[in-house]
């Protein structure tokens, strides 16, 4: 039998992502960013079993899809002055001021950032300054909590990156042991980030979402569920990304 495979059902009108793999328990989970329902099984579960669990947690499963069709989208961002936009967790004013000199972005107070940019600059060419800036300052916290949680952990990842990323907040190839982890958790709380790194990190221990990798995460961050809970209600951008 493979070690894992694919395939949809529809419970109640609610559209469920079955995923059938190696674990002993099945898991049930509602994602952003309008609350896709995914269950996990056993390879020996079949679908009426899996069918009857969702049917068991469909008060639940709705109350969440409810909580993702109230949350909040940004929309999609112009770099103007006045747009709000956030850096680990906490809220910013945009203001866009001409320079002749290079291009910089600053956080000038508790509540305002700073784009420094020629007067002809195009919208384009702003969104790749400030991309640069938020990956500068996520790179600086990250790569602090990297050396703390490889440490406490006990692995070292061969590479650690950030980049843009569509369909999660990061990603860990446990062959390579290289992590990647999704520039916009620069707009995140820190605690979430925390929450990301441990949990790719932990995956260079146990590549799977088994009992293994939950005790793992129970042991080394207690409070991984609220934190992830908080990261999948913060506010989405008009890209939308999930865990």
């Amino acid at each position: 039998m493979a070690s894992s495979s694919n395939s949809t059902l529809s419970v109640s009108g609610i559209k469920v992502e079955l995923v059938r793999k190696e674990i002993k328990n099945l898991h049930i989970g509602v994602y952003p960013p309008d609350g896709r329902v995914r269950i996990a099984v056993p390879l020996h579960i079949d679908n009426e079993a899996a069918r009857l669990a969702i049917v068991n947690k469909l008060p639940w499963l709705k109350k969440q899809i409810a909580a993702f069709d109230k949350q909040q989208r940004l929309s999609e961002p112009e770099a103007v002055t006045g747009e709000s936009w956030y850096l680990f967790g906490q809220r910013y004013r945009l203001r866009v001021t001409d320079t002749a000199s290079k291009p910089e972005v600053v956080r000038s107070t508790k509540t305002r950032i700073d784009l420094h940019a020629p007067l002809d600059c195009s919208r384009t060419e702003r969104l790749k300054i400030l991309d640069r800036w938020y990956r500068n300052q996520l790179r600086e916290v990250s790569d602090s909590l990297f050396s703390q949680w490889e440490s406490r952990i006990g692995v070292k990842p061969t590479f650690r990156g950030i980049k843009r990323m569509k369909t999660k907040w990061g990603s860990c190839n446990h062959e390579t042991s290289r992590i990647w982890i999704n520039a916009e958790l620069a707009k995140k709380p820190i605690e979430c980030l925390e929450f990301i790194i441990v949990h790719e990190l932990i995956h260079l221990v146990e590549p799977n979402h088994d009992e293994k990798f939950l005790k793992l995460m129970d042991k080394h961050l207690p409070s991984w569920e609220a934190l992830r809970a908080t990261l999948n209600s913060t506010p989405l951008a008009h890209e939308d990304w999930h865990y």
